[in-house]
């Protein structure tokens, strides 16, 4: 198993458990800490989606911020497990929900709104062009997004990049709807 740790709120220093597979890399503790400034440390009453959980980095992040609601997704039942025994050593009692399903699918009929949405797919399988079209289902009005991806990027749907920043491979943005880009 390989472990990350939360960097801040309630649960900070607290190691998350992950299982070794392809494709899954937690976002690193800078670039979590730069996601929080951008958001704001405190997340009291938001709810949040995270539509490929893999680590649980940033829903168990954003839970330890105080979100009131943390919503889950993901397809391998490894990952589900270890994020179930994660849930289970936190504490995080109803404020956390993990589902399995394909985020496509969960996308197109959650029919819950949320505040932020995090998205942070495989790379090179054409994620973001599928869930494009689907954000505005699942993201509140003034909702944002946080999204990684393999190359820079302008928009998700009518959410545009507002700040944006790279740490190796890995290009993070934060994204509000019909606002003009910036970089951090």
């Amino acid at each position: 198993m390989n472990s990350v740790r939360i960097i801040g709120g309630e649960w900070r220093r607290r190691v998350l458990r992950f299982p070794a597979l392809p494709g899954l890399r937690p976002t690193p503790d800078r670039v979590r800490e730069t996601l929080f400034n951008w958001l704001g440390q405190d997340l009291s009453g938001l709810s949040c989606l995270d539509l490929f959980a893999g680590s649980g980095a940033l829903g168990f992040e954003a839970a330890s911020r105080g979100a009131a609601r943390v919503v889950m997704v993901d397809t391998s039942a490894k990952v589900l497990a270890a994020l179930a025994d994660n849930a289970t050593a936190l504490g995080v009692g109803k404020r956390v929900e993990i589902v399995r399903s394909d985020a496509v699918r969960f996308a197109s009929s959650a029919g819950l709104r949320f505040d932020v949405l995090f998205l942070d797919p495989p790379f090179h399988q054409g994620w973001m062009d599928r869930l494009a079209p689907l954000v505005a289902d699942v993201l509140a009005e003034d909702g944002v997004i946080y999204a990684e991806a393999e190359m820079c990027l302008e928009s998700c749907g009518v959410w545009r990049t507002v700040r944006q920043g790279r740490a190796g491979q890995v290009f993070y943005h934060l994204m509000r709807r019909g606002e003009a880009d910036g970089a951090e």
